[in-house]
């Protein structure tokens, strides 16, 4: 497995939680990206089982904008059907001009006698959003309300 990671950066305003995330590939950032958007809002992520599975798809002309959307696609299941999902599978590619994300999410329902609730995102937002190319791989910087 590839490694991806995640850093939650101090700078964030009040009522934000913001992250870096980076990957050796395009995918692997998105992917490290939701990581980080269920850590914001789970303590202990490694106990989300994989028992129920979504697929995303979500095209933008703006590669950031992309992003965003598929980190609300996370959001919604946790808003709408009480699910807590991760990313299990990505795939980013660039066609005609269109940024498209295709992904596996995986995950369960939340459980509090298992999961350490520790914030609530209630948005993604464009504030310091950015992504980009950083030497053999890619970085995103993203800023969750909550």
């Amino acid at each position: 497995m590839i490694d991806v990671a995640y850093r939650f950066l101090e700078d964030a305003p009040p009522a934000d939680v913001a992250f870096a995330a980076s990957g050796p590939s395009l995918a692997e950032c998105f992917r490290a990206a939701a990581d980080a958007t269920i850590a914001a809002m789970l303590g202990n992520p490694q106990m989300l089982e994989a028992r129920e599975r979504r697929r995303a798809h979500v095209e933008d002309d703006v590669l950031e904008l992309a992003l965003v959307k598929l980190l609300d696609e996370i959001v919604f299941y946790k808003d709408a059907e009480q699910l807590l999902l991760r990313a299990a599978d990505m795939a980013v590619r660039e066609h005609e001009g269109r940024w498209i994300v295709d992904a596996t999410l995986e995950g369960e329902p939340i459980d509090r006698t298992r999961h350490e609730l520790t914030g609530d995102v209630k948005a993604v937002t464009v504030h310091r959003l950015k992504v980009e190319k950083k030497g053999a791989g890619w970085e995103a910087t993203v800023v969750l309300d909550v």
